[in-house]
């Protein structure tokens, strides 16, 4: 591989004279005691002052609830259905799907699922607000409520339960629907955003300003960001046409979120995103600019903000845009990265000549944030884990702002009376500012504020517009936020909560618990507690982090691995067959180095030496050798830059997929260590009759012959061998054909480590030659096998033919794996899973989807998402960050892919196909979907990025679950669902070994999804899980009769 090669793997580091942005990245896992302490000295406030803005939050509180009569729908709502009950759970899954789903049999079974169970009871008459309690009936029809007779409000439970399991009635259903819509209206502005502006013109909404947002899903493809653009653009034009005045400031503006105007708007895609991007948002900046109003970019996701800057910078420095002071960002100050942020913008601000409007939000992407963390290995978290931190970070983010003001124009979006009461005070008498709300939310506490003496400041309502069953990820985000018992919305309705703890001061609350992190958050690292460190993994959002690994990725970019046998005793002089070629999947003409395969006669010399070896190892104890593995897994991280490269080469990974197998290997290394500790080191003492001791214990069975395939070879090969090893037998391990070199390394990483090479021998070769005379081998006590059915079959029978004690098997072989999406699910959380179960790994994964089973009433809807989402993806080198999809594993496998591709355009329906580059020099294939009828057709797994798409009937439930058994497999399964008694029935019902909800179905993590099949997709028990060492064992039990010499002592020393 050339250097100009692995340089394409790169994200360009920001110019070196750019300390700004550099400060930026620098704080992306910061850790959180140090900037919270940063934070507070900062935002450092006297006695007085706390005190009096203390009071002042305080008195805001009690004033808004005095005034509970003029409360809000949406308030008194939340405040009676927050989420620390059912039934506010229930309403929020109800809202979340209910409007979306196009036919009335799922539309009754969410309803009846969401609806039959909970405890509507407990909160009849509990509300203060008529429409809370009528609400509670679940019967508001065309706006219209149906009054309940008294003797039935005391039976709501029954009477709903009826309502709801009465098959064909319609009542209920519409009745809910219009809820949901009336739920809907008080966070909507308009469905249009003529609708909108003519509300915001009504009486009771002018003392506000307005910033509109176009409601909608991340664009996935490029007709969705055509589609938004043109709202966008209309959304501008028309608000342009309406009254205004020449402030820009104070003019109605317009919030755009730029993932809905890029559908791969990821860091990975960086070049491609700035090319294309940049001059969308400046066309809608400029077009907001010609109309005189200001345009603010949303915030986003963490992994996002560099991308952002990038754009925001390179559209505020373009001249048309001269002083126009009306490109605004929001930003989060959840984020640690926050006030870098504010300084970088306070020098664009002086680069650009304008004055930037800077929203500061607190964040609304928390909790997913903390779980991609946590599930990426992260060095820490982006955000804040404690409410109060990110409270601090506000307020200090408040006063960097204020402090400039020639570089930005401040907007507070909040609903805390205290953060009003503090930024009040910063602010002092200047008026150049201005506070946020929701739509729908916080009314009762501004219309409080803004009649306050002396009160002159504008506020602005952000007010999304679009059509109901828009609203969904929108309105569901802040039910959860507002929903939350620890949300200011829900607390300042509570009179249970006492004011001062409502208007609680967050520097003060620091101070008490000393900035440092929540304590049930770990970080990543701990994720699993004091036993077992989490894997670490590399942030690819991250530039500096992403660099920092390719330059030492550098130094193996042209290295060479010849791959031999590693046995207990040297090789022997001479002893030189033939070699064979190691060929790069992704570049045919990249040759890594040579192969020498093992000789039988070596495999001969090689059992008797681990036979031999095998009773010292065992003897060692499950302490001792778990010391080892963990030493191995320590080295793997540390040589992680080799291990990326060498998938890279001989195995075709891309970034993303090197780096999760890596920390595979490690999990498994760390895993089996700890099984090790807790199982196979001191005796287990058993239960018994007095004057006896009776111990069982776990010992290896003898040899283990561990058999891996290509399509993981670094983490399937290490799991089997260190579970066996960690079990106390001795190893051989055969490599694949196709991937030996990044085996190998994995073998001289554990003898590093300390494991004897008479405990585990490499021996890599043809599965017909070395393969062949392992399982053929009476002295073999077990096989761990990875691969085909076919080739489990051959050893199951050349284990059974062998005149010895019957050998322990533990095979995982294929799947035609489905997912089964009913018409409740999420049509583009559907097409982002199905994309990476389907075609990520270029579909070479035992777990990846084959066959999707839509119900039809959202089929034509999902199949259009996929068909736009499928031209998107980045097939290519997988040395480059960029690519999706890299090769296929050799030409047989693509020859044979192809072959079935072709057979089924010919006989069914090509839904999609990627796009293929031209001048690629390796084994590529477009990822493809076809539409059949039914998983039948399928005669075996194609192991590859194709996928098949069967239609079906809601009613046709159990004759799908039928056609997925009888394929005889049973490896993984998918549900996407919302009603939860689908989900239940759907993952009893089929066999299958792993079954995901609402989710992809792929990349089971060691000790928490442990992974196998059942039936021909494998023997079990599950790698990765509590079961799997003791199938690589021996139990013996050990009776000590303590009375032999004459009596029991214990017995006879009990006291009365």
């Amino acid at each position: 591989m050339s250097e100009s090669g692995i340089r394409d793997f790169l994200i360009s580091e920001p110019a070196e004279g750019d300390t700004r942005r550099q400060a930026v990245t620098r704080l992306y896992h910061a850790d959180e005691t140090e900037v919270v302490s940063e934070l507070l000295a900062e935002v450092e406030m006297d006695a007085a002052v706390r005190e009096r803005v203390s009071r002042r939050a305080q008195d805001l509180v009690r004033t808004v609830r005095d005034r509970k009569e003029e409360r809000g729908l949406l308030d008194a709502f939340m405040q009676q259905y927050d989420l620390s009950s059912e039934e506010g759970v229930v309403l929020m899954c109800l809202a979340e799907a209910l409007l979306r789903i196009p036919d009335d049999d799922t539309a009754e079974k969410l309803i009846a699922d969401k609806l039959g169970e909970a405890d509507w009871e407990s909160h009849l008459g509990k509300s203060s607000s008529v429409l809370v309690n009528a609400s509670t009936w679940g019967l508001m029809l065309t706006g219209k409520l149906v009054a309940l007779s008294e003797s039935a409000q005391t039976n709501l439970k029954s009477i709903l339960k009826r309502l709801v399991n009465r098959s064909g009635e319609p009542m209920v259903r519409t009745a809910i629907r219009q809820a949901m819509k009336i739920m809907g209206h008080q966070y909507v502005m308009g469905r249009t955003i003529e609708e909108a502006l003519d509300r915001s013109e009504e009486k009771r909404h002018r003392p506000y300003r307005h910033s509109f947002d176009m409601l909608g899903e991340a664009a996935l493809t490029a007709e969705d960001t055509a589609r938004f653009m043109e709202a966008y653009r209309n959304a501008i034009e028309a608000i342009g046409r309406r009254e205004r005045t020449d402030s820009v400031f104070e003019s109605p503006s317009i919030s755009v979120k730029l993932s809905a105007l890029h559908p791969r708007l990821e860091e990975s895609q960086r070049d491609r995103v700035l090319a294309e991007l940049t001059p969308r948002l400046l066309e809608l900046a400029q077009l907001a600019k010609s109309n005189r109003m200001a345009l603010t970019v949303d915030s986003e996701e963490a992994n996002r903000l560099m991308l952002l800057l990038d754009v925001f910078e390179a559209v505020l420095l373009e001249p048309s845009l001269e002083g126009w002071n009306g490109l605004g960002m929001a930003l989060q100050t959840y984020q640690s990265r926050a006030p870098a942020v504010i300084d970088f913008l306070a020098d664009l601000s002086r680069r650009s000549g304008q004055r930037i409007p800077i929203r500061l939000v607190k964040g609304a992407y928390w909790d997913s944030e903390i779980k991609h963390a946590q599930v990426e290995g992260h060095e820490g978290y982006p955000v804040f884990t404690r409410k109060a931190n990110t409270d601090v970070s506000y307020l200090a983010c408040a006063r960097k702002v204020l402090a400039d003001r020639q570089a930005f124009y401040p907007q507070f979006a909040t609903h805390n009376a205290h953060t009003i009461a503090a930024v009040t005070e910063m602010a002092g008498d200047r008026l150049d500012y201005e506070f946020q709300r929701l739509h729908g939310m916080g009314k009762d506490l501004y219309g409080v504020v803004m009649k306050q003496p002396g009160f002159r400041h504008a506020c602005r309502v952000y007010a999304p517009v679009g059509r109901h069953e828009d609203l969904l990820p929108y309105l569901v985000r802040r039910l959860l936020e507002n929903g939350s018992n620890t949300s200011f919305v829900n607390r300042i309705s509570d009179e249970s909560m006492p004011v001062e703890s409502v208007a609680e001061d967050p520097l003060q609350k620091v101070a008490q618990t000393r900035p440092v992190p929540h304590p049930a958050i770990p970080l990543p690292r701990d994720l699993y507690g004091p036993d077992r460190l989490n894997s670490s993994g590399v942030n690819l959002d991250d530039p500096s982090e992403v660099n920092r690994l390719a330059d030492r990725m550098q130094s193996f970019a042209s290295s060479r691995w010849d791959v031999e046998p590693l046995l207990a005793d040297a090789l022997k002089p001479g002893v030189a067959p033939n070699h064979d070629d190691n060929v790069n999947p992704g570049n045919v003409s990249d040759v890594l180095g040579h192969i020498r395969a093992t000789t039988t006669g070596e495999v001969e010399a090689a059992v008797a030496a681990a036979q031999h070896y095998q009773p010292e190892w065992d003897r060692l104890g499950g302490a001792r050798r778990a010391d080892l593995l963990e030493r191995a897994a320590d080295l793997v991280e540390a040589r992680q830059p080799e291990f990326m490269v060498l998938l890279m080469r001989e195995a075709g990974k891309t970034a993303h997929d090197a780096i999760s197998e890596i920390r595979e290997t490690v999990d498994f290394l760390r895993y089996y260590a700890l099984q090790a500790r807790l199982h196979f080191d001191a005796p287990r003492r058993m239960p018994g009759p007095t004057g006896e001791t009776n111990d069982l214990s776990l010992h290896g069975r003898g040899v283990f012959a561990c058999i891996s395939p290509w399509n993981f070879p670094l983490a399937i090969f290490t799991g089997q061998v260190s579970a066996a090893l960690a079990a106390g037998n001795a190893v051989l391990a055969k490599p694949a054909d196709q991937t030996p070199a990044i085996a190998a390394l994995a073998v001289r990483v554990l003898h590093e480590a300390g494991v004897p090479r008479a405990a585990l021998q490499f021996v890599p070769g043809r599965g017909s030659v070395v393969g062949a005379a392992l399982t053929s081998d009476p002295r073999i006590a077990g096989v761990a096998l990875t691969g085909s059915m076919a080739t489990a079959h051959l050893i199951n029978r050349a284990l059974a033919a062998r005149d010895a004690p019957l050998a322990a098997f533990i095979a995982e072989t294929g799947g035609q794996n489905a997912m089964i999406v009913d018409s409740s699910a999420l049509p583009q959380q559907v097409v982002q899973d199905v994309i990476r179960s389907a075609f990520h790994s270029a579909g070479q994964r035992c777990s990846a989807l084959r066959v999707l089973y839509l119900q039809s009433d959202v089929a034509d809807t999902i199949l259009e998402l996929l068909r736009g989402a499928m031209r998107e993806l980045v097939v290519g080198d997988p040395r480059l960050l960029s690519t999706d999809i890299g090769p296929v594993i050799d030409e047989r496998a693509l020859k044979d892919l192809e072959a079935h591709a072709s057979r089924m355009a010919q006989e069914h329906r090509l839904v999609a196909r990627s796009p293929l580059p031209p001048g690629l020099d390796g084994h590529y294939m477009a990822p493809c979907a076809f539409e059949i009828e039914s998983i039948a057709v399928l005669e075996e797994e194609n192991f590859g990025p194709v996928l098949h798409v069967v239609r079906y009937r809601s009613r046709d439930l159990d004759r799908v679950i039928d056609e997925i058994n009888a394929t005889g497999f049973g490896l993984t399964v998918g549900v996407h669902s919302r009603i939860d008694h689908t989900q239940r029935y759907i993952a009893g019902r089929v066999r299958a070994g792993n079954c995901y909800i609402n989710r992809n179905i792929i990349g089971a993590v060691v000790g928490v999804q442990p992974f196998g099949g059942e039936n021909l997709s494998g023997t079990g028990p599950k790698a990765g899980g509590p079961h799997y060492m003791h199938r690589f064992s021996t139990e013996r039990t050990l009776t000590v009769n303590t009375a032999a010499v004459g009596g029991n002592a214990n017995l006879l020393d009990l006291n009365d």
